[in-house]
């Protein structure tokens, strides 16, 4: 996973489990009730290093809480130990853009599993809604969606083919997401299933959807590419401040700044990957 340019070859692959998109996604729809809409948002790294991340990652909890999804039917996972680093110039604050007016996307971040408890298995316990034998130190939530409910997943962080990251424990493999989406099937979790998953060969995640699954999924780059941070040296600067790291990764900024552009209750899917698509303009989608 290279994260030090700024604008390199990046690639979405589309998993049309919906057939055509043209319903709008639930959790950007104005017309869906807040509580029929439920998000899980995993960060799988941890060190300064990985910014970039953690940034998103609160970022986009930022912008399920500006939809009007209830927080507590928003879960968020990540080692949280960015924001308090040493090398972080600005203590206890996490910024996903550059400038003087960036916002501070921490603020008000509430995480609900931190630390060593970040598993590959906490994640998939979490979406399948399996509060039996979880860790101790988080907040307890999982999944508690209907038949009736849009859920969406967010995931952040490195991969390779089959593969991406936790911060602690194993990889989780192509294999175990899909048995654990399998899951969500079989136990009625979802009306509409939405998963936007940053990271290097994150397209090789999803080899089992089917086109009634009702599942979609738009992943930073094919089977066979890296994805790319954002926001790196020497666009990095924040407030006057050099941040010594990128700050976003290119897919995940692109799809979140549309969001903050105003865009996230009036737009569909199928739009907002046309956009994200053309931002992405050095590689071929």
């Amino acid at each position: 996973y290279n994260h030090h340019s700024p604008c390199q070859r990046k690639n979405l692959l589309f998993s049309m489990a919906f057939g055509r998109v043209a319903a709008a996604f639930g959790l950007m729809a104005t017309a869906s009730a807040a509580d029929d809409r439920w998000a899980v948002i995993a960060a799988g790294s941890s060190s300064f290093w990985n910014y970039r991340h953690q940034a998103d990652a609160c970022h986009a909890y930022q912008l399920m809480i500006k939809s009007g999804i209830p927080a507590e039917q928003i879960i968020l996972m990540m080692e949280d130990d960015v924001a308090n680093a040493t090398e972080n110039p600005f203590p206890g604050k996490l910024y996903n853009k550059p400038g003087d007016d960036s916002p501070d996307v921490y603020a008000g971040c509430k995480v609900d599993y931190r630390g060593s408890i970040v598993t590959a298995d906490l994640f998939l316990k979490v979406i399948t809604g399996d509060d039996s034998n979880l860790p101790k130190g988080g907040s307890g939530k999982v999944l508690k969606s209907t038949e009736n409910d849009r859920v969406f997943l967010n995931f952040v962080d490195h991969g390779g083919v089959g593969i991406i990251a936790f911060p602690n424990g194993p990889y989780m493999h192509a294999s175990d997401l899909s048995k654990g989406l399998k899951t969500m099937q079989s136990k009625k979790m979802f009306k509409e299933l939405t998963f936007y998953m940053e990271a290097c060969e994150s397209g090789s995640m999803f080899p089992d959807l089917t086109k009634d699954g009702k599942i979609f999924a738009v992943t930073a780059a094919n089977a066979q590419e890296s994805s790319w941070g954002f926001y790196c040296s020497p666009n990095d600067i924040v407030k006057g401040k050099h941040m010594g790291s990128c700050l976003g990764d290119l897919f995940s900024i692109a799809w979140m700044e549309d969001s903050d552009a105003g865009k996230f209750s009036s737009e569909t899917v199928k739009q907002q990957v046309t956009k994200v698509t053309a931002r992405t303009n050095k590689s071929h989608v």
